[in-house]
């Protein structure tokens, strides 16, 4: 399959993710908890089918370790418990920009140094977020904020921990099937608020199974052609895809602070991944 439409329908399943989580928890009757344990257990499911057909031998273990799955499970649980309030496309930003800063970051304290246009851009990023949690009509709501800024944070460990441990499609199976029982322990947790329908098992078992499990599979197979920093960068159009979304389909509005906002996360960690870029080009 083309590069093009590998990379597209990878992009479209990320952003599809915040786009089924609010809409199942804004329009069906389930629980952020039952839909994170659906979730991680359809997406163990796909994973683990796939993960079986692309073995060589069948595996001794499962692939993957119990660190990478509690960093998987806590992103899932705030995603889900953040979109209770936050709007698909803000909350998509929010996610996006802990993420970039909290890798950002990690690569500072290892003694990665920045150069003035990627200090530049860095800061632009970090503004951009203080910027959009600034106190205000406009500000999303502080605890569904708070709780996305977490899910990045764990999404960006996850994401460290990721690298060279393996094959990709192997590992994430290992680490969404030790997953799914620590969602299913705080769904058994929160049983007497439980609530669910069919339409918001629905969209839990697509987020799990298809933008989740397939859309990994898909980014992995993508990876392939790309250039680490190609790949990095196409990842900005995610929390576009996300607000274009939620105003075309869920009805939400895009606020001139969230505009805002965006231009200055994005275009932070632009230029960071492309002054990266031109750096490792010129060696």
């Amino acid at each position: 399959m083309n590069i093009v439409v590998l990379t597209s329908v990878a992009m479209l399943a990320f952003a599809g993710n915040s786009l089924l989580c609010r809409l199942a928890l804004q329009h069906t009757g389930i629980d952020a908890a039952t839909f994170t344990s659906v979730r991680l257990v359809s997406g163990a499911l796909v994973l683990w089918v796939i993960a079986s057909r692309q073995a060589t031998a069948q595996p001794r273990r499962l692939a993957g370790g119990w660190l990478s799955a509690f960093a998987l499970f806590a992103y899932a649980e705030a995603f889900s418990f953040a979109y209770i309030s936050l709007p698909a496309g803000t909350g998509a930003l929010l996610l996006f920009a802990a993420v970039q800063i909290s890798m950002l970051g990690w690569g500072l304290s290892k003694g990665e140094r920045f150069s003035r246009w990627q200090a530049i851009g860095f800061m632009l990023a970090v503004g951009g977020l203080v910027f959009l949690l600034l106190p205000g009509i406009a500000a999303p709501p502080l605890q569904g904020a708070l709780l996305m800024i977490l899910a990045g944070i764990a999404w960006a460990a996850y994401s460290l921990r990721a690298k060279g441990a393996g094959d990709p499609t192997q590992v994430t199976a290992g680490n969404f099937a030790r997953s799914a029982p620590m969602a299913l322990a705080v769904s058994a947790a929160m049983l007497s608020s439980m609530r669910w329908s069919p339409a918001g098992i629905a969209y839990a078992v697509a987020s799990g199974a298809l933008t989740s499990g397939l859309g990994y599979v898909i980014w992995y197979a993508a990876l392939r052609e790309l250039r680490v920093t190609s790949a990095a960068t196409v990842q900005l159009s995610v929390p576009v895809i996300a607000a274009f979304g939620g105003v075309a389909f869920l009805g939400e509005s895009a606020s001139v602070r969230l505009m805002v906002a965006s231009v200055l996360v994005l275009g932070g960690v632009a230029i960071v991944l492309l002054v990266r870029s031109r750096q490792a080009t010129s060696r």
